[in-house]
C-alpha cells in the first residue's frame, strides 16, 4: 500500500512539474510581445504573489484600479508564471513579471513606485515590503467578521484602507498598541460601484436564489463553508421548485483539501445540469466566472456563508441568510452583524424555500439592514466609495512627497 502511496504522489509531482514547465514556456514566448513600462511610470503598484488559484482576490480590485488608472500610474507586479499570463489576458492596467527577487529589485529601482498595495496576506509581501521609500498599504480582498480581519499582521503595514466603523472597531478590539486613527483609512467599498453585468436568465416570475459558499478552509477556527453540510439539500430544494431559480457561485478553491466537501459541491453542479435538462425555462446557473456583480445585484434573495460576500450583499442592501457553521471550532465574531444575521443552521435546511420566500417579503429585515450598511460601509452612493479610495491615495502621495522633501532637506 505505501508502495502505491508513493507512485501516486511521484505521477502527481510529475504532472505538476510538466504543467509548470508549460506555464513558463508559453509565458516566455509571450513576454517579448509585453510593452514595457517606462522608468518612472508607475505611482501605484499592486502587488500580487499568489498563483492562479488566488485570482478571485485581484479581480474584484479590476474596476476600481482601471479606474484609478485614469488620475495616476497604475501597474500590478505579479510574481507567478501562471498568474502572468491570466493578468496579461484579463488585467486593465498594465502588468509587470517579477518571478525572481533581481526582478523584483529591478522594478522598484525603474519605477520607485509610491504606494505599494496589498490584496491578501501572502508569506511573500515581506519581499516587497524590504522596501522602505514607499508606502506599504493593506487593501484586502473583502470586507467580513472574520478572524483573517482582525490578525495582527495588519500592524506590518503602513497604512491600511479599510470599509468602514466596524473594520476599525475590530481592529480596535483585538490588536494591541495600535494608532488606528493614523494607521488606517476608511474607504467603503468601490468594488461595489463596479458590479456590472447581465444575468445569464429571464427576468420572470421566480424568486432568484444566490447560493454563494466559502471554500472548507485550512483549520477549524476557519472552517465555515456549508457545501457539505447546507449545500445539497438548499441545491435540491430549490432546483425542485418551479417557483424558484438558483445561483450556485462557490469559492474558487471549494473542495481543494477536502474530498467531501469537493463531491458535494460536484452533486450541487450535477443537479443543476440536470435541472436545466428538465425543465430548460428554469435556467438554474452554476457561476464560476471571473467577475462578481449581477450575482449580488439581482438576486432577489442570497444565501452565504460567512465571508466578504455577506458583506459586498449587505452593500447592495437586499435580503440575506448567512449559514451557521457546523464545526464548533468555528470562530463566529457575533458582536456586528452577525449577532443580528438570519441565521440558517444546518437542520433547517430543508425548510430553506420557506425561509428564502418569508426573506424576500420581510420589510423589519430590509429596515435592518440599511443600519448595518451604513456601519460598515457608509455611504453607498454609487461613486462614493471611488471617491473615497481616490482621496486615500491622493493623501498618501502627498504624504509621501512631504517625508521626500523632510528628507532632502536633512
Amino acid at each position: 500500500m505505501a508502495i502505491v502511496k508513493d507512485v501516486r504522489t511521484a505521477i502527481r509531482l510529475a504532472s505538476r512539474l510538466l504543467r509548470s514547465r508549460q506555464v513558463r514556456g508559453r509565458l516566455a514566448r509571450r513576454l517579448p510581445s509585453v510593452p514595457t513600462l517606462a522608468p518612472g511610470s508607475v505611482e501605484v503598484a499592486v502587488y500580487f504573489a499568489d498563483g492562479p488559484v488566488n485570482m478571485y482576490q485581484i479581480r474584484q480590485w479590476y474596476g476600481p484600479l482601471a479606474e484609478l488608472a485614469r488620475h495616476r500610474g497604475v501597474a500590478i507586479v505579479s510574481r507567478s508564471p501562471g498568474t502572468m499570463l491570466t493578468l496579461l489576458d484579463e488585467s486593465p492596467v498594465p502588468v509587470a513579471y517579477a518571478r525572481q527577487v533581481v526582478d523584483l529589485e529591478r522594478f522598484v529601482a525603474e519605477q520607485a513606485p509610491k504606494v505599494v498595495l496589498y490584496v491578501n496576506q501572502n508569506a511573500r509581501n515581506f519581499q516587497m515590503m524590504r522596501y522602505g521609500r514607499m508606502w506599504h498599504v493593506f487593501v484586502n480582498h473583502g470586507e467580513s467578521d472574520k478572524m483573517y480581519m482582525t490578525t495582527n499582521q495588519f500592524k506590518a503595514y503602513d497604512y491600511a484602507l479599510i470599509a468602514g466603523d466596524a473594520a476599525r472597531d475590530r481592529l480596535a478590539e483585538a490588536l494591541w498598541d495600535h494608532d488606528l486613527d493614523r494607521h488606517t483609512i476608511a474607504i467603503g467599498r468601490p468594488q461595489a460601484d463596479h458590479f456590472a453585468g447581465e444575468p445569464p436568465y429571464p427576468a420572470d416570475d421566480r424568486t432568484v436564489v444566490l447560493y454563494a459558499p466559502t471554500w472548507e478552509g485550512d483549520r477549524g477556527a476557519a472552517a465555515y463553508g456549508s457545501i457539505a453540510s447546507h449545500g445539497t439539500t438548499i441545491a435540491d430544494r430549490v432546483l425542485a421548485s418551479p417557483r424558484h431559480r438558483l445561483v450556485y457561485r462557490p469559492h474558487p478553491r471549494s473542495g481543494v483539501l477536502d474530498a467531501e466537501y469537493k463531491a458535494a459541491h460536484e452533486r450541487i453542479v450535477a443537479a443543476i445540469a440536470a435541472a436545466n435538462a428538465a425543465d430548460p425555462s428554469a435556467h438554474h446557473v452554476y457561476d464560476d466566472g471571473p467577475t462578481l456583480g449581477w450575482q449580488l445585484a439581482g438576486a432577489d434573495v442570497a444565501i452565504t456563508d460567512i465571508s466578504a460576500m455577506i458583506y459586498d450583499r449587505l452593500a447592495v442592501g437586499k435580503p440575506l441568510i448567512v449559514t451557521r457553521p457546523v464545526s464548533a471550532d468555528a470562530e463566529v465574531d457575533e458582536r456586528g452583524y452577525l449577532g443580528d444575521a438570519n441565521w440558517l443552521r444546518a437542520a433547517d435546511a430543508g425548510d430553506v424555500l420557506a425561509r428564502v420566500d418569508r426573506a424576500a417579503g420581510d420589510a423589519e429585515e430590509l429596515a435592518r439592514l440599511q443600519h448595518w450598511v451604513q456601519r460598515y460601509f457608509g455611504d453607498t452612493t454609487p461613486g462614493a466609495a471611488t471617491a473615497r479610495f481616490h482621496a486615500a491615495i491622493d493623501r498618501l502621495v502627498a504624504r509621501w512627497h512631504e517625508v521626500a522633501a523632510d528628507h532632502a532637506a536633512s
